[in-house]
């Protein structure tokens, strides 16, 4: 599903708004999310999943066309767990 299918499910769901006010909510709720997670902060949505910024440490990597070797520096990237409910109904399906 792509952002834009997002939108369209949310405006058809909600009768009363149209596809514009509904890509305004899913743009807001994807910015507070990620400027949560750029503060350092966590995000959880109950049945849903929570998002968390986690530190990975500095690792010795290969550049897979040429085989040399090279650092790749320490950073921060987010994290998704999925909460109970999310990975019950996605069991369920398959």
């Amino acid at each position: 599903m792509t952002k834009s299918e997002l939108v369209e499910i949310i405006a058809d769901a909600q009768g009363g708004i149209t596809r514009r006010e509904a890509e305004v909510v899913v743009n807001t709720v994807f910015t507070a999310i990620g400027d949560a997670l750029a503060n350092g902060d966590r995000v959880e949505l109950r049945g849903f999943g929570s998002f968390t910024a986690r530190q990975r440490r500095p690792r010795l990597g290969r550049n897979p066309k040429t085989g040399v070797s090279v650092e790749v520096p320490a950073k921060i990237v987010p994290h998704f767990k999925p909460g109970k409910e999310l990975r019950e109904r996605v069991d369920n399906k398959s």
